[in-house]
């Protein structure tokens, strides 16, 4: 190891979270990056780093039980019919496929979002299987009422699929390279829209021997399906409707603060990560302090939202967090991504285009044939798509989701959820989803179910 090194390291850990007003780093006489934090306007205050955190003690058993559970144990231990599955990729990427099997029905593939993983259909429970919850209006849902929408799904008769991409908890492995490796991790969001979905859909389809399935994607889960169409269009023949929860594509009006870090300071922090060799994006605790400030407040109701990473890129909505699912949440994400996948999203802010990764013109030149990153064909997109967005999404705001909507050739629905402060994980988490969103989805399965 260089001797310069232990002294990039060293300062690392000197990186006190007192700074109040910023952070900078040096290497010998090159200045890596120098930032000035500053509360974004849209939140309209000031918030403290110390603040006094609740920190909830006692937690329920079964709580606790499902927050150590995989998706596999959560699936079973309510009684549902759970499977695993394993999908190797064109490029030697290993895969997790979860089921919750109902033989010869209508097949639904759900793809996770940013960070997260097959566990988010279902950490919420099905029915009332959320432990001893406080009394809170906004839980009671009727009898039945399955609160995880994978459940949702299979009791409404669908045979659920939920996919895993690379890198995450449930996909990490590869036929030559394990993930200690570099080679492992050296993967944007754009190999798995042309790999990793393309190969989840030919094996549910060959394994339920059907032609066509629903596709249910959330925020990266979107971003994936795009990039299939585009660098794969046939695939759109397999595709019976998407729906997209929290559409990504263009972030040119992206509040994300994690994401608009490394929008603009790519360069120096990707510098940074390679001569740490951090290929996989795990987040120091320097790194989560630096932008804790921008989420919790006195008010916030534990620490786990102030130091998860996921809360932190996506935001989060007090009301619609149910605040006894915490553990499960935070024992399941975030789930994983590599370094280079979240410089893709830096550059996608920064550049305010949807194309693929920016390797410099010199690169590029070598990789694409041309001095800038080619865009994604959105006109490629030919299935029936309905978006559903919110207002107080941090990752896809409504300005950025028109503009999407704008370039696609066939949306039949487009859905602007009835709540102001519907944010990013609501699409999933939120404890008034089914009334907001989920039964107009259903009917719109139907819908396009009976014209086809």
């Amino acid at each position: 190891m260089p001797s310069s090194l232990p002294l990039l390291a060293l300062g690392l850990c000197l990186l006190h979270t007192e700074i109040a007003a910023g952070i900078s780093l040096s290497w010998g006489n090159v200045s890596l990056f120098n930032v000035n934090f500053k509360t974004p306007p849209f939140l309209g205050r000031s918030i403290a780093l110390d603040s006094n955190l609740r920190v909830e003690n006692s937690v329920d058993p079964n709580i606790e039980e499902d927050s150590h559970l995989n998706t596999y144990g959560l699936i079973h231990k309510y009684g549902y019919p759970a499977e695993n599955h394993t999908v190797e990729t064109d490029d030697g990427y290993i895969l997790t496929l979860h089921r919750i099997a109902r033989p010869g029905a209508t097949p639904v593939l759900l793809v996770h979002g940013l960070l997260d993983s097959s566990a988010t259909w279902v950490l919420m429970g099905p029915n009332k299987g959320l432990g001893k919850l406080k009394f809170d209006w906004r839980l009671i849902h009727t009898d039945c009422a399955a609160l995880s929408k994978g459940y949702l799904l299979y009791d409404q008769g669908y045979d659920v699929w939920m996919a895993n991409v690379r890198g995450n908890t449930y996909s990490r492995k590869h036929v030559k390279y394990s993930t200690h490796h570099a080679k492992f991790w050296d993967f944007t969001f754009h190999e798995m829209g042309k790999h990793d979905i393309p190969s989840t859909i030919d094996y549910v389809l060959n394994y339920t021997k059907v032609s066509q399935l629903h596709y249910i994607g959330h925020s990266q889960g979107t971003v994936v399906f795009w990039i299939m169409a585009s660098e794969r269009p046939e695939y759109m023949d397999k595709i019976l409707f998407m729906q997209a929860l929290a559409p990504v594509a263009f972030l040119k009006h992206c509040r994300s603060p994690v994401v608009n870090f490394l929008a603009q300071w790519h360069l120096s922090v990707s510098f940074v990560l390679k001569l740490i060799g951090v290929h996989e994006f795990l987040p120091n605790n320097e790194f989560i302090s630096m932008f804790n400030r921008f989420v919790c407040d006195e008010t916030t109701f534990t620490k786990e939202i102030c130091s998860n990473v996921i809360f932190l890129t996506t935001g989060f909505d007090k009301l619609q967090l149910n605040e006894t699912m915490l553990p499960v949440v935070v024992g399941h994400s975030p789930a994983g991504a590599s370094t280079k996948q979240m410089q893709h999203y830096g550059q996608l802010d920064r550049s305010g285009a949807f194309r693929q990764f920016d390797y410099g013109w010199l690169r590029n030149h070598w990789v694409y044939g041309t001095i800038d990153p080619p865009s994604y064909r959105l006109e490629n997109v030919r299935a029936k798509v309905a978006l559903y967005y919110g207002q107080n999404d941090w990752l896809a705001p409504p300005e950025d989701v028109e503009m999407l909507h704008s370039r696609l050739p066939n949306v039949v629905s487009k859905y602007l959820v009835d709540d102001k402060e519907f944010n990013h994980l609501d699409f999933i988490w939120g404890i008034d989803a089914r009334d907001l969103l989920w039964d107009r989805m259903l009917e719109n399965m139907r819908l396009h179910e009976n014209s086809v």
